[in-house]
């Protein structure tokens, strides 16, 4: 894997997580 994968696979799994975090805990967002 390249950098840019890692990278690429880390920003796609931070968006995932604060959306999913956003949709259970809507009042801290």
């Amino acid at each position: 894997m390249t950098a840019d994968n890692i990278v690429g696979l880390v920003v796609a799994a931070a968006i995932v997580v604060y959306l999913v975090l956003a949709l259970v805990r809507p009042e801290r967002f």
